[in-house]
């Protein structure tokens, strides 16, 4: 039992040496950051759709130039979208969606259509050996298949 209350003595002791406080950190002080509190709502699925976009591109190096701009708020939609064609006109589309009426383009080109003149000239002379003629068949060698009849 001596034993017991040997450990037992010795545990408490131990307890009770430990200092209340650790001992200091050297070193910076660990940062402390907080989130912001996110700003954004959702909208209620209940709520009418209702958005605003644009883009456009215009690259003089590869000849690309399009765009497109679309407005919604509720069942009304109105946009338009245009590209420069490969004859030089520039074609645009204008389009309106109100309700069930579904979708009401008009399309217009702006700009008149360029072909540029192409000259054909005589083909290219071709030098070197006429192509092989396969008009003959290939000679067989050995004795016939036999014939099953």
């Amino acid at each position: 039992m001596s034993l017991k209350v040997a450990l037992l003595s010795a545990l408490v002791a131990a307890a009770l040496a430990r200092p209340d406080n650790p001992p200091p950190s050297y070193g910076p002080p660990a940062p402390s950051y907080h989130a912001p509190t996110p700003t954004y709502h959702a909208p209620s699925p209940d709520a009418p759709p209702k958005y605003d976009f644009n883009y456009a591109v215009k690259d003089e190096y590869s000849s690309n130039d399009f765009g497109a701009q679309e407005a919604r708020d509720g069942y009304n939609t109105q946009g338009s979208y245009y590209v420069l064609l490969p004859d030089g006109r520039l074609q645009r589309v204008s389009y309106t969606v109100s309700g069930d009426s579904g979708f009401v383009a008009d399309v217009t080109y702006e700009g008149e259509a360029q072909y540029p003149q192409q000259s054909y000239g005589a083909p290219a002379p071709s030098y070197g050996k006429p192509a092989p003629s396969y008009g003959t068949p290939a000679p067989s060698y050995g004795t016939p298949a036999p014939s099953y009849q």
